[in-house]
């Protein structure tokens, strides 16, 4: 049996999750959206380990036409974004819009229909738009290492971590020091009797300042929800300034080392641990993290920093680039995500069956960072340039879901099947993006990041200038840059 809907939505996190409201409230109903799993959330859903929180204020980290007047923390922790977003799924009507465990398996282009055939784990379904809101950070990746299928303890990535292993008393390598690394080791190093850190390169730190709202707080931003709206301008344009740091700018770079170099001779007492906790790349080539446990913890007794990434796997026996052989009990890989080459990509197959994959195997490319040439009726939510390492992306996402919204609407107006990118507006964006990163630190900053694509050096995940010139540039449709039949 075939479902058909004009419009299928293909993810349940903020993106899906945040257009879906936007078109119910205009009185548009005609919608489905499938999700792979049993409940609403994406990453937020999937990122559960201990520790997990959000590194953007949680005022700031929520819709804008979605106020929360209770968040309990400046910095929430995982499981309240996750139930934000089951509450506006809940309260928004949304839900029986939603087919669960519904995995996407594979979307084709039927040019005969003029619409998409989508193959799902629960049957084939049919749509003359398809929106993917899958996000950056849905599927794990996991680092190829020698081995890895030899080690016969507890294993496991940080997105998907397994709540029944007993870990109290083992022996644990993290292998990692990103921003998930950084809420994890604490929280080992509580419970471990030994815990070994693989780090690769070693991250930015800034202080974390974080705290409870209190219950008169809260009755504020209740009474007054335009205290609230002017929280999020405060933090938002707070948050603004840091992009100067990518940018070269020697005051904020000069401001921005101040910061970081000060938090960690602060925190950091031990000679050696202070050798192998300093970066050596310029700060802002990867993401600058915030944390004001992560240093102390480093400096545990029971913690040792292995400055080298895992090379290999024997048995129990995890072994160093630098040689270094370590006997462990539990492995926890966090080592982020599959963003450059989107593991939904393969799976979609546009004109003349060309797959995105296909498409981007030079590096991910959309038009306004939203539709691609040869895709028809296909908007992408969350692809190529729309990542925010200084600010909150769900700005970047309401941006989308305006351009989304119009692009529909003009479909609408015009009584078209058919909305196609031009191939040389495509390209006339590709190209300003590749002058806008040009000069950033993301490419110069002398590390290696999940921002540029290795196949071409071409920053392609996240957006190369301040948050408010990617609205400025991307909120609107522009009907002149496509073709409709």
């Amino acid at each position: 049996m075939t479902t058909h809907t004009p419009l299928l939505i293909i993810g349940t996190g903020f993106a899906g999750l945040g257009l879906a409201m936007k078109l119910k409230r205009q009185g548009d109903n005609d919608f489905i959206i499938i999700e792979r799993s049993d409940d609403v959330g994406g990453t937020w859903r999937d990122n559960r380990y201990p520790g997990a929180a959000c590194d953007v204020p949680s005022h700031l980290y929520s819709y804008s036409f979605k106020l929360k007047s209770d968040w309990s923390r400046v910095f929430a922790p995982a499981t309240e974004i996750w139930e934000y977003m089951r509450w506006c799924a809940q309260d928004e009507g949304l839900m029986p819009h939603i087919h669960f465990n519904t995995n996407m398996l594979d979307a084709a282009w039927d040019e005969t229909s003029k619409l998409w055939r989508v193959q799902t784990s629960q049957g084939e379904y049919t749509a003359n738009v398809v929106v993917t809101a899958m996000g950056h950070l849905a599927d794990e990746k996991y680092p190829a290492i020698e081995g890895i299928e030899s080690f016969t303890g507890e294993k496991f990535h940080s997105a998907r971590w397994d709540h029944s292993a007993q870990l109290d008393g083992k022996r644990i390598a993290v292998v990692g020091s990103g921003a998930s690394a950084l809420q994890i080791i604490p929280e080992m190093a509580k419970i471990a009797s030994q815990l070994i850190v693989f780090q690769r390169s070693a991250p930015y730190v800034i202080p974390r300042p974080d705290r409870a709202y209190t219950e008169a707080e809260k009755r504020r931003f209740a009474r007054d929800p335009e205290s609230m709206e002017a929280l999020r301008s405060d933090l938002f344009w707070g948050m603004e300034y840091n992009y100067a740091q990518r940018r070269g700018i020697p005051k904020s770079i000069a401001e921005a080392y101040t910061m970081a170099n000060g938090h960690r001779e602060a925190q950091v007492s031990d000679p050696e641990v202070m050798k192998k906790v300093t970066p050596d790349y310029e700060i802002g080539c990867k993401r600058v993290l915030i944390s004001d446990v992560y240093y102390p913890a480093m400096q545990s007794a029971n913690v040792y920093i292995e400055a080298s990434a895992l090379e290999r796997i024997e048995g129990n026996s995890l072994i160093s680039q630098d040689g270094n052989a370590f006997e462990v009990d539990a492995v926890v890989f966090a080592t982020g995500f599959e963003a450059i080459e989107p593991p939904f990509a393969p799976h979609i197959h546009g004109r003349n069956g060309l797959t995105l994959s296909d498409y981007w195997s030079t590096g991910m490319q959309a038009l306004d960072s939203t539709t691609v040439a040869g895709f028809p009726n296909l908007f992408i939510m969350n692809g190529p340039n729309t990542g925010l390492g200084h600010n909150s992306v769900l700005y970047v996402v309401e941006s989308q879901i305006d351009y989304i919204v119009g692009g529909l609407a003009y479909m609408k107006e015009r009584s078209a099947t058919v909305l196609e990118p031009r191939p040389e507006s495509e390209t006339d964006y590709v190209d300003e993006m590749i002058d806008r990163a040009a000069g950033t630190v993301w490419l110069t900053g002398g590390c290696k990041n999940w921002y540029v694509d290795y196949r071409t050096n071409r920053l392609t995940v996240t957006w190369p200038d301040f948050a408010y010139a990617f609205r400025d540039s991307n909120g609107e449709f522009v009907p002149e840059h496509y073709a409709t039949a």
